[in-house]
This record gives structure tokens, C-alpha cells and sequence, in this order.
């Protein structure tokens, strides 16, 4: 008892005073079963145990999804992998201030605070793998001076700033393999204090410790922007050493699968455009392809675009000509006179942009004043077009048309359409081969009128339709299984049987008239009357079996001929 803790040494005085030899036995085995519990306690659901080196806590396949709060102080290594750890909060282990190594390998960790390795100065040893980090707090390990080994492999890290590895003055093993790195610069490995002592040690011819650096398996995109990195690996002699110097490309495609040492990067510059030919001029209906030169690294993005709103789809290719320069082509098929005006092709990258203009100018067909052409055109004046509406949406209509004429491959059409009581009409020319189109964008309770000519002609009877599109935005369903478009005059078809009439304007108001008439005949030629009816029905009904797209109206029709038929009125 005289050689008591001087933690103890109250109750020591007090056992020497009034306890006897026997008592003060018991007490202190007491006290130091008791001390024993406190160092012995370990984390529930985890076990600990101890050796030469200390105490160390394993959680191995656990269902845990924070860090410990009751970690035991004496704990100097820790090991939780395959659990469901999520994130490292503030202050993860500052209960465990004596911690040296801490493997966090194989959970769901995505989120790492900024001083989630406080109080750890002499942690030596990290390992991450197989976790979700997209991203590391570098400026974190100003709380670790001690560390040595740092394991990251198998993360989803796709970033290195420059200041990465300028906290990590002893460390002399890094592993970054596995990840989604890209491009990273070489200043990154120019600021690491161990490649610094390195470089001074050579020129000193001093000896220095080695340092293992793992950087295979990302997806290395070869560019200017990797040249640094590429020649730094170049370089790289012990005492630093890759684990692997194979390092490969992923992209460009050119490049992919090539290593590092067997590629020569240009640096980067910002993309210069240029054209073929800067003003094109094309007539109606023909194709026209505007081409864009690009040089740049590393590859731009390119894109065209034309000032006007009626922007058709157009197509646009862009090809590699060499590893920085490429070619972008913009095709219009069948240029119409709406497609004049200029296009710009611009092309950007991290650098800067630029852009060019090409200015297109579309030109009316001329009819030429030979006698072959002039007996075509009569005959093309004599011909019909069929035209019909072929499908309806929510937002507009496609027409469909069919010509009977003497060279079907080199005819071209002038579309006409408009509001029905606009004076002028917009009109598209569509070129040779093509017999649809579809007009988009039609605005509601509006009366619109579409016609189809061949070449430039001016429309006749039978070349028009006239629709009146929905009135509310309630009625868009409708428009979808009921056509929602009622047409007031149809399309002059090619073959009538003999007794029927083409639903036109004309044939429509001496119908009206003609009913009208009808009913102001005398009561006593009811019998006449109702044979007319008759008559009239058949010929409703045989058009609504002619084409099944006018059955909703045409049959509408019947119904009234048939109940006016039946009535004395």
C-alpha cells in the first residue's frame, strides 16, 4: 500500500488510517476490476481485442450507419467495412485521439466533412476503397500530419485540384486507381511536398524515401489538357514509383487504348472556323450543304444556328479531318425561300469560342419560254391534285397530296397556307419527290386554308382545303379521336362516279340553295319532295363510303336529310 497511484492517493491515506490489513486488500481489488471494465469495453454489435500493438476495434458485415459515439479512448485501430456507412460527420473519431489506423473499406460513404479527422494527429495509416466519394476535402488532412498510407481506389472520384497533395508532407503511398479521373494537371504532383523533397534530394545526391503512386484504371481522356500529366509520367523515376506505368487512353477515339508513352499531345488553343464558301446561293426544292472547318484543341463543340423562328430540322454531321481539326456540314433538303438568310457555325471549348457566317439565298424557279416547256406547263395547268388531310394532333395537321403529271420526278409543288381570310398566303415550296407535309403550331378557333399548285401556279377549285381547328384547350382529346378539324371544302378528286359531287364551295351552296327551295314547295308535291330526299340521301351516303375521313360530317348530313325527310315541314 505504500507505493499507491497517485491517482488513488486519497483513498490510499484513507485505507492506511482507518482500514485493516484484510479490508484494504478487497477494496483494491475492487478498484481494479473496476479500472480493468473501463478498459476493457468494446462497441455493441463489434468485438475488440488486443496484442503487442494495442487494442483495435473490428466491425466487420455490421448493420451500423453512423460512426460509433462510444468508441473506447484506448482504441489505436479501427476497422468497420461491408456496413452502411454513409458519411464521415464532423468529429467522426474525436473520442479516439489515439487512433493510428483507420480502414473505413467497402461501405456507402459519399459524403466526407471537411473535419471529419479532427483531433487525429497521429493517424498514419487511411483507407477508403470500394466506397462512393465523387469527392475528397483535401484541406482535411492539415488534421493528419502523420499520414502515410492514403487508399482511395474504387471510388468515384473524377477531380484532383491542384492543392490536392500539398497537405500530405509524409506520405508514401497513394492510391487513386479505379476512379473516374479524366484529366488531371501535373501541378497536382509539382505541389506534393514528397515530390518536392525528392527533386531537392537529387540535386543534393542524398537518399530519400520512396514514394508508390497509383493512378491506372481511369478513364484518361488524351487531349492538350493531359499533356502535363502525360509528361510528368514520362519522367517519373524513383524514389517515386508507379504501380503500374501503363497507363492508357479511353478517349478520343483515335487515341483510345494507346499508353501514355506512346502518345504526343499538341497544347491547347482556342478553335478558329472557317468556310468553304461564305455565300451560297441555291434554287427552290434543291439540296444545299454548308460546311464548317474547325481547328481547335482540345475538340471544340459545334453547333449551327439561323435567325429566323421557322427552323426546320435540319441535318448536321460533324467529322474528324486530323486530331484538331474537323469538319461540321449542315444539309437542308429541298431549300425553301423561308430558309434564306445566314447560319452561323460556332465553336467553343474550355479556351474560348468563335464563330462564322454563311449567308444562303434561295431562288425561285424560272419558267423558261421553249415550246417544250410551254406544252408542259399547259399540261400542268389542266392537271389535278388530289389533296387531303392524311393526320391530325393535338398541334396541327399533315397534308398529303397526289398530281397526275407528265414527269412525276421533276415536278415540285408551291404550298399555300394561311389564314383563310388573309390575302396572302405563306408559301412553301416542297421539291420533287415529296408529296406531305405537316404544319404545326395552329392556333385555336381559327378558320385556316391550305392549297397545293404545281410549280407557281395560282390556286384553283379543288386545290384547297379550308378547316377550322378547336376552340378551347379542353377539346385537344377530341382533336385526337374525332379529327377536330371541320372541313368546309374538300379536295376535287380524280375518279367521281357518275351521279356524285365533289364537296366543294360551289356544290355546297347549291345544295343549301337547293334545300331551301324544297322547302317552300306546295304541301301538295310531298310526294316529289320526299323522292328528292331520297335521292339526296343515297348520294350522302355513297360519299361517306368514298372516303371514310368525311364519314363524321357526311354521315351528320344524313341523319338531317333523313329526319327532315320524315316530317311534314
Amino acid at each position: 500500500l505504500g507505493s499507491c497511484w497517485h491517482v488513488w492517493y486519497t483513498p490510499c491515506v484513507f485505507l492506511k488510517k482507518n482500514m485493516d490489513p484484510i479490508r484494504r486488500i478487497i477494496f483494491l481489488l475492487l478498484a481494479f476490476y473496476r479500472i480493468n471494465s473501463a478498459l476493457s469495453y468494446c462497441v455493441i454489435g463489434c468485438s475488440c481485442s488486443s496484442d503487442s500493438f494495442g487494442r483495435s476495434l473490428l466491425c466487420m458485415s455490421t448493420s451500423l450507419r453512423k460512426i460509433p459515439g462510444d468508441i473506447p479512448q484506448d482504441i489505436r485501430k479501427i476497422r468497420i467495412e461491408n456496413s452502411h456507412l454513409t458519411e464521415l460527420p464532423r468529429g467522426s473519431f474525436s473520442n479516439a485521439s489515439a487512433l493510428e489506423y483507420l480502414w473505413l473499406n467497402f461501405n456507402n460513404i459519399t459524403v466526407m466533412h471537411l473535419k471529419s479527422l479532427e483531433y487525429l494527429k497521429d493517424l498514419t495509416e487511411l483507407r477508403l476503397q470500394g466506397n462512393k466519394l465523387s469527392s475528397v476535402p483535401w484541406t482535411t488532412f492539415q488534421d493528419t500530419p502523420a499520414l502515410k498510407i492514403l487508399d482511395l481506389k474504387h471510388n468515384r472520384l473524377d477531380v484532383l485540384p491542384e492543392h490536392a497533395l500539398r497537405y500530405l508532407p509524409n506520405l508514401t503511398y497513394l492510391d487513386l486507381s479505379s476512379n473516374q479521373l479524366t484529366v488531371i494537371s501535373r501541378d497536382v504532383f509539382y505541389n506534393w511536398p514528397v515530390y518536392q523533397k525528392t527533386q531537392q534530394s537529387e540535386k543534393k545526391m542524398e537518399a530519400s524515401s520512396n514514394a508508390v503512386l497509383a493512378l491506372h484504371d481511369n478513364p484518361w481522356i488524351c487531349d492538350c489538357r493531359l499533356r502535363g500529366l502525360v509528361q510528368f509520367i514520362k519522367s517519373v523515376s524513383p524514389p517515386v514509383i508507379l504501380m503500374n506505368s501503363y497507363l492508357s487512353c479511353s478517349s478520343p477515339k483515335f487515341r483510345a487504348g494507346k499508353f501514355f508513352h506512346e502518345v504526343e499531345l499538341n497544347s491547347c488553343m482556342k478553335p478558329i472556323t472557317s468556310s468553304l464558301d461564305s455565300n451560297l446561293t441555291v434554287h427552290v426544292g434543291l439540296n444545299v450543304t454548308m460546311v464548317c472547318l474547325v481547328q481547335g484543341s482540345p475538340s471544340p463543340a459545334v453547333w449551327w444556328t439561323y435567325g429566323l423562328k421557322h427552323l426546320r430540322a435540319f441535318n448536321v454531321s460533324t467529322t474528324h479531318i486530323s486530331e484538331d481539326t474537323m469538319k461540321s456540314e449542315l444539309v437542308i433538303p429541298s431549300a425553301h425561300l423561308m430558309d434564306e438568310g445566314n447560319y452561323t457555325c460556332t465553336a467553343a471549348n474550355f479556351i474560348g469560342n468563335t464563330s462564322t457566317i454563311i449567308s444562303l439565298k434561295v431562288q425561285a424557279p424560272r419558267m423558261v419560254a421553249s415550246s417544250s416547256s410551254f406544252s408542259s406547263s399547259v399540261s400542268e395547268e389542266n392537271a389535278y391534285v388530289d389533296v387531303r388531310i392524311a393526320k391530325q394532333t393535338v398541334y396541327g395537321i399533315t397534308l398529303e397530296w397526289y398530281a397526275v403529271t407528265e414527269n412525276p420526278g421533276e415536278t415540285w409543288y408551291t404550298l399555300h397556307f394561311g389564314k383563310y381570310d388573309d390575302s396572302e398566303k405563306e408559301m412553301i415550296y416542297i421539291g420533287p419527290g415529296t408529296n406531305t407535309y405537316s404544319v404545326n403550331d395552329l392556333l385555336p378557333a381559327t378558320k385556316y386554308e391550305v392549297c397545293v399548285t404545281i410549280r407557281n401556279q395560282t390556286p384553283r377549285k379543288g386545290q384547297c382545303i379550308v378547316f377550322v381547328t378547336g376552340s378551347d384547350i379542353s377539346e385537344l382529346e377530341q382533336r385526337e379521336k374525332l379529327i377536330h378539324i371541320i372541313i368546309i371544302v374538300c379536295a376535287m378528286v380524280l375518279a367521281v362516279p357518275a351521279g356524285m359531287y365533289a364537296c366543294t364551295t360551289e356544290t355546297r351552296l347549291n345544295c343549301m340553295e337547293k334545300c331551301a327551295g324544297f322547302c317552300h314547295k306546295n304541301r301538295k308535291g310531298q310526294k316529289n319532295l320526299r323522292a328528292e330526299f331520297q335521292k339526296w340521301k343515297r348520294i350522302i351516303f355513297d360519299l361517306s363510303l368514298l372516303n371514310t375521313f368525311f364519314y363524321p360530317v357526311l354521315f351528320g348530313v344524313f341523319i338531317c336529310i333523313t329526319a327532315f325527310g320524315d316530317t311534314e315541314h
